[in-house]
């Protein structure tokens, strides 16, 4: 596990429209998934520690984002042989086990971390409803220890963009594990 933050990227970037595969085989548009306010895209799998911390927040401020008009998708970029655990059979085991309740994808040509320029296990991006981006960065400030959060990030950036108002600054990077890249 090597541990990395994830980078910069200039918000008003436009989220391309790529399509990514279900659990069960059926190709979804990342556009499609947008709500009436905006999307949030998670690059997430199941078997960093990292994610694995992160994930019942995820869960719950879905729930948030969603009466706030802003839908979730997680996308899983670690569909790698050397990594099972990660597979899409283990993907629909978290779905019923963790209660994921929005769609978890399977990045397996690994085209859209790529074309996000995601670099960590989770790595969050938040959409405005026009597909360009309004937030990239952690969920709060205490990945390890829900206990231990003292700010919360991604839902009050949520509400300046459900305001129609500029997205937070500064906006703080994720930490977590590399996505596992089939071709390194």
């Amino acid at each position: 596990m090597a541990l990395v933050a994830s980078i910069h990227v200039d918000t008003g970037w436009e989220m391309p429209d790529m399509n990514l595969k279900d659990v069960n085989g059926n190709d979804v548009s990342l556009l499609s998934q947008m709500g009436e306010k905006g999307l949030l895209v998670a690059f997430t799998c199941n078997h960093c520690p990292y994610a694995i911390a992160v994930w019942p927040r995820l869960i719950r401020h879905a729930a948030t984002l969603k009466k706030m008009g802003v839908n979730t998708i997680a996308v899983n970029p670690n569909i790698h042989p050397d990594y099972p655990a990660d597979g899409v059979a283990a993907m629909q085991e978290k779905i019923g086990e963790w209660g994921i309740n929005f769609p978890y994808l399977a990045d397996e040509t690994q085209d859209i971390a790529k074309a996000f320029d995601a670099q960590c296990t989770p790595d969050l991006y938040l959409f405005r409803a026009d597909g360009r981006l309004h937030y990239h960065g952690r969920i709060d400030d205490y990945w390890k220890d829900e206990s231990q959060v003292t700010r919360e990030e991604l839902i009050p950036a949520a509400e300046l963009l459900v305001a129609d108002e500029n997205g937070p600054q500064p906006q703080h990077p994720t930490i977590g594990c590399s996505i596992k890249w089939k071709d390194s």
